[in-house]
């Protein structure tokens, strides 16, 4: 349950929950720029763009690679209906890198402008995954642990 000090947030994709907790700051990319969510922020409704997501509590961070999708902030509690996500933990670093390079590649060769929107598309979202890598790994910080479900 969110305090005075902190807000709830959920991250699910179709697949599954990626976070359940209370945080003290999320900071998302928000198709306008960059979003920051603290304790009893007013209400909102925003699409995602490709990028990193950032929970913060207590000095612990969660970072994570979204693809797109819906945030909403009501009540002191944040919801994001992330299109994909990972976990900086999760993302297959040499994978992101060929798939940046194939993406350079292609749309330096490309003369089609809806295939060079699609590679473009491509591009960010392989370098929003290594820039989540990138951050994770210079931040070192502690991973927000997750309390476990008592049935």
């Amino acid at each position: 349950m969110a305090t005075r000090n902190t807000l709830h947030v959920e991250v699910v994709t179709a697949e599954r929950e990626l976070y359940n907790g209370e945080a003290n700051l999320v900071s998302a990319p928000g198709a306008e720029g960059q979003l920051g969510i603290l304790p009893r922020h007013a209400p909102l409704l925003a699409f995602l763009s490709p990028g990193i997501l950032r929970i913060e509590l207590d000095g612990a961070e969660d970072s994570m690679f979204v693809s797109g999708g819906f945030l909403e902030v009501s009540h002191n509690s944040v919801t994001v209906l992330a299109d994909t996500a990972e976990h900086a933990d999760e993302i297959d670093q040499a994978r992101a890198e060929e798939a940046r390079r194939r993406a350079q590649e292609r749309l330096s060769e490309t003369r089609n402008d809806v295939e060079r929107a699609e590679l473009q598309g491509a591009l960010e979202r392989a370098v929003s995954r290594l820039k989540v890598v990138e951050i994770s790994r210079r931040r070192g910080r502690r991973r927000i642990d997750m309390p476990t479900s008592q049935d």
